[in-house]
Parts: structure tokens; sequence; C-alpha cells
């Protein structure tokens, strides 16, 4: 258990990783969208080779898979559109924005719940973390906290502020990878294949709500090139896994 939480922690502590980065260089826009593209990429791979193919692989069949991409888009949608009422709707804006602190905090979680679950889940299933889908955890991460952290400090927020805001999140994802390792034992494959397919929706949502949109305003079309890249270099690196 303390593996999974371990793993949970470290797939989630780019997001510090990319918010330090962001407080000791300014980074042009069109660099930080371009750098969303990139991660928007490796995470479509994940969704497509690590989740929704894993899913099939488990025997769920396509019932519970078609169920589970669905219900992980439906969830993910109705807390976003909470969340941006709430005032965080432009958490990964690298413009700034005047958003609620707490509307950020959530909105953030929210994103970063599915990939973690996963990582507890693989584990579980497996006895050890997918290297693949936590490389691309990781890389994705570090593109989200880039562009957010820029819009945090264009919003007037402090070095500290910012570093624990991320650490806090990823302590949670933490928990989050603890709970896909002890909330399945015992399950069929038909749940396994559901959650798994879950977090594949989830995540496509929320790359089409808002990493993907932040990266083509920013990075302009070259984003579509640099996108295709990291779905490449993710594909590249479950292969070679």
């Amino acid at each position: 258990m303390a593996e999974a939480f371990a793993w949970g922690v470290l797939s989630a502590s780019s997001l510090v990783l990319g918010g330090a980065i962001a407080l000791r260089f300014r980074l042009p826009l069109r660099t930080i969208g371009l750098v969303m593209a990139f991660g928007a990429g490796v995470l479509i791979s994940a969704v497509a080779f690590n989740l929704v193919e894993e899913a099939f692989t488990k025997g769920a069949g396509h019932t519970p898979v078609v169920l589970g991409m669905f219900a992980g888009c439906l969830v993910f949608f109705g807390g976003d559109l909470l969340i941006d009422r709430a005032g965080g709707g432009k958490r990964k804006s690298a413009r700034g924005s005047g958003d609620s602190p707490l509307a950020i905090v959530l909105g953030t979680v929210l994103d970063g719940i599915p990939e973690s679950l996963v990582v507890g889940l693989t584990i579980f299933e497996s006895g050890k973390v997918g290297a693949a889908y936590l490389v691309a955890v990781f890389i994705s991460d570090i593109a989200e906290s880039l562009s957010s952290s820029a819009g945090l400090i264009a919003s007037g927020w402090r070095a500290s502020r910012i570093l624990l805001l991320w650490t806090m999140i990823a302590l949670v994802a933490g928990v989050s990878s603890l709970a896909g390792y002890s909330l399945f034992d015992g399950v069929s494959t038909n749940v396994v294949g559901f959650v798994l397919a879950f977090a594949g929706g989830a995540i496509l949502t929320m790359l089409a709500d808002t990493m993907m949109p932040e990266a083509f305003e920013h990075g302009g079309k070259l984003a579509g090139v640099v996108t295709t890249l990291g779905f490449v270099v993710a594909l590249l690196i479950d292969q070679l896994a």
C-alpha cells in the first residue's frame, strides 16, 4: 500500500517541478503552448494504449469499456462545469485570470484523480507500476503545471503559495493511487475494465476542454505537429517498456 502511495506522489511530483520551472524562468506563451501540446499527445497515447486497450485486454468486453468511457466523460464534464462556475475555469491559462484559489485547487485535483487512480490500480493488477503510463502522466503534468503556474504568477500569486498548491495536489494524487490499489481487491474484470475506461473518458474530456485549447491558442499551428510528436514518443516508450 505504501508503494502505491509513493508511486502516486512520484507521478504527480512533476507538478511541483513544472511550478518551479515557471517560477525560475519566464517562458514565452508560445513555448508553454507547445509544451502543453506535447503533454496532450502523450496523454492521448496513454489513454489509447494504457487505458482503453488494457481495459479490453482484461477481458471486460465492449459494454463495460464503452459505459466506463462515457461515465468518466460525464462525471468530469459535470464536475468541471461546477468548478467553472466557482471561478476555476481558466486554471490552465498561462495568461492569468483572477480565479478563485479554492476552485483552482479543486479543478486541478479533478484533472489529476483519474490519472492517479490508474497508477494504483495497475500496481494492484500486475504487482508493478506501468512504466509507460507513469512517464506519460509525469510528462503531461509538467506541461499542465507550467501553464497553470504562469497564469498564477500573472495573477499575483506568491512563489511559496504556488509550490504549496502543487505539493498538496501531489499528496492527493498519492491518496488517489492508494485508493486505486486498495479498493478493487476481489472485483471482476468487468469492474477493472470499467474503471480503466472511466479514467480514459475523464482524461480525454479534460484534454479537449482545457489542455488542447490552451495549447493551440498559444502554440499556433505547430501545436498539431508537437501533439503528434508527444503521441509517438509515448507510443515508443510503451513498446520499449
